[in-house]
């Protein structure tokens, strides 16, 4: 099975013969680049890169990465999401293209599939905080009002009073955090910069699942511009944002729930400033991990009838949506069951 690389240093990616070589480099007080020991990456071993430290790489190994079939996630000093490489469409469809404007142009249907995105991402949220509520957290009135609003979803008139619902429900799911996670406070939902370690990891995390939607739209004949939830915009890929919000609360919350009580990540492996909280190097290899293995944890789906991987089932979350565009079969979000 491909994985993916992350690279927290500096350094140089490039093609050497038919495979890869990463060489970081340390930088000293006057400025100064030092190599460090080169890692060579079988090329046939990735799947793709995530890149938080400059990176330097030349047109060549472009070419070759989009031979590969392999992409690079960017991120900035504030671990957000700035862009990526993505190899060239081979699934482009013209009629899918087609099938996804006409959808989003006809009200009544872009509000349902901004409904059912909704639906399924608060479905998640109360099954977390079930799981929390069995264990003595005390959660019973937040899962019961969550529960009173997600019976409005579907009385929505127009995605603004869709959107208004959806930030109350994530405001008392996000309060709810403060009960489930030990030794840290979550405080008011603060991003770009994270103001402390619960939303650093939120915001971490997030754009993980973010980046993971846009390879699993990439490998289908989706177009990642064109949303129903999430106003389409310039340069942003907004049918990720709408499909993540089914994930977030299965992949991203539940390892941060577990990462925090297990206390593998602890104060520690904070980067701590008066404007903003980030997660030091080691904190982000630790995390990263966990939320590696999440994607690649199995469970037997009820449809399929056999073992799919959360990274697989986003993928499948995107067939369901476009055969629900091509009018093949109504589209059902995901739906936690454990």
């Amino acid at each position: 099975m491909k994985r993916t690389f992350y690279l927290f240093n500096p350094g140089c990616l490039e093609r050497q013969d038919n495979t890869l070589k990463f060489t970081p480099y340390s930088v000293d007080e006057e400025g100064k680049e030092h190599p460090l020991q080169p890692r060579f990456l079988p090329v046939e071993d990735i799947n793709e890169f995530y890149c938080f430290g400059s990176l330097r790489a030349s047109s060549s190994l472009f070419n070759f990465l989009g031979q590969k079939d392999i992409c690079l996630h960017f991120f900035d000093y504030y671990e957000n999401y700035t862009g990526s490489f993505m190899p060239r469409d081979s699934l482009l469809s013209g009629k899918m293209l087609l099938a996804q404007t006409s959808a989003y142009q006809n009200k009544k249907q872009r509000l349902f599939i901004a409904q059912s995105f909704i639906e399924g991402a608060a479905y998640n949220m109360v099954r977390n905080l079930m799981y929390y509520n069995r264990r003595g957290k005390d959660l019973e009135v937040t899962i019961n009002t969550i529960n009173d609003l997600s019976i409005e979803i579907k009385q929505t008139t127009n995605i603004e009073e869709l959107m208004g619902l959806e930030g109350q429900i994530r405001r008392y799911y996000y309060e709810a955090f403060n009960l489930i996670v030990n030794d840290f406070e979550m405080g008011v939902r603060s991003k770009q910069p994270p103001k402390n370690e619960v939303n650093a990891l939120i915001s971490f995390g997030n754009m993980i699942c973010y980046t993971q939607c846009l390879r699993a739209i990439h490998q289908t004949q989706l177009n990642p511009t064109i949303s129903y939830l999430h106003t389409p915009g310039e340069r942003r890929y907004s049918l990720c944002l709408d499909i993540s919000e089914i994930f977030k609360p299965i992949i991203v919350d539940r390892v941060i729930f577990r990462v925090l009580n297990r206390k593998e990540i602890q104060s520690k492996h904070f980067e701590k400033k008066l404007s903003h909280c980030l997660l030091n190097e080691n904190g982000k290899k630790l995390f990263v991990k966990a939320i590696e293995d999440k994607l690649e944890e199995t469970f037997q789906h009820k449809s399929l009838g056999r073992k799919v991987s959360f990274k697989h089932l986003i993928k499948l979350e995107c067939y369901k949506l476009a055969k629900h565009l091509l009018n093949i079969e109504e589209y059902k979000p995901f739906k936690t069951y454990w």
